[in-house]
């Protein structure tokens, strides 16, 4: 998870009941800001995963030019997810990404 060689200067983690978000600070700032999605079988079928996935994608696509460049994101759903509005998934990401940034200052 988040594995990179010395290049990696520090990794920050911050949790929701619906998501967790995994961020490392990369030190090539030459490189645009990457996300990965984990969502496994706990949240659901395939139907109920590829749904949560979706609006995962979108959300974090729309706050995407708020991550610093370098910057490696892992957005991992937890089962709760599944039941989830949009809003709320919205909500929950706004709040770990701001925990998370916060502390990689």
């Amino acid at each position: 998870m988040l594995r990179g060689g010395g290049s990696v200067t520090q990794r920050r983690r911050a949790g929701t009941p619906l998501l967790v978000v995994h961020c490392a600070a990369v030190t090539d700032s030459s490189q645009p800001a990457r996300v990965g999605f984990i969502v496994s079988r706990a949240v659901g079928n395939s139907v109920v995963r590829h749904r949560v996935s979706r609006r995962l994608r979108h959300l974090v696509a729309g706050r995407l030019g708020t991550l610093a460049p370098g910057t490696d994101l892992v957005v991992r759903a937890n089962a709760a997810a599944a039941g989830a509005t949009s809003a709320a998934l919205g909500a929950a990401l706004d709040q770990a990404l701001t925990s998370v940034c916060r502390e990689s200052r």
